[in-house]
């Protein structure tokens, strides 16, 4: 699997279009492993700015070894990468050298307090800020635009902001947003 250049693209509706669709081919090969999936990262609100990449996060029970899942998705397209987190198994699906698909596949136990889906439930109900990290996303794909890894780090401030604002009001302890 190959590198990507960050890219940040205005909102498109066919997105959670072609989420519907991965969708149903995941559970279907994940079966019985699975327990839900959900649409996740920028694509996933609406109105956002996103690099093009449909994020998904699976929730399993129990969490198998990053091989058994490895072997389940072998024929789909979507290859394992080693992403330095604990606890969750990261593949993705390429065409043609582009990233299609990130697929996240975490244990269920905590699966709806984590920050990915605190932070996308929070700016689906706050469009100015949707409007804002949109700004930000443009300016550091602009900075950043072949290290996404730096372009992920500069957008902490921003991500810690909104994770707490939804920590907050959900009665949820505060915790950064670089813990797993």
């Amino acid at each position: 699997m190959s590198g990507y250049v960050v890219k940040v693209v205005p909102y498109n509706s066919e997105w959670s279009l072609e989420f519907e669709k991965e969708k149903d081919r995941l559970l279907h090969i994940l079966a019985p492993h699975i327990v839900t999936i959900e649409h996740a990262g920028s694509t996933s609100i609406p109105n956002q700015d996103a690099k093009p990449i449909i994020d998904m996060f699976a929730a399993v029970h129990p969490l198998l070894h990053e091989q058994d899942y490895t072997e389940l998705l072998s024929s789909s397209g979507y290859g394992f990468i080693e992403n330095g987190m604990t606890g969750r198994y990261l593949f993705i699906k390429e065409d043609a050298g582009v990233r299609t698909h990130h697929l996240h596949i975490l244990p269920k136990e905590g699966f709806y307090e984590r920050k990915e889906l605190l932070f996308r439930d929070y700016l689906r109900a706050h469009p100015d800020l949707v409007l804002e990290y949109g700004e930000l996303k443009r300016l550091l794909a602009e900075r950043y635009p072949t290290d996404p890894d730096e372009y992920t780090k500069a957008k902490t401030a921003f991500i810690q902001r909104v994770v707490d604002l939804a920590r907050t009001e959900r009665g949820l302890p505060l915790q950064s947003v670089w813990e797993t």
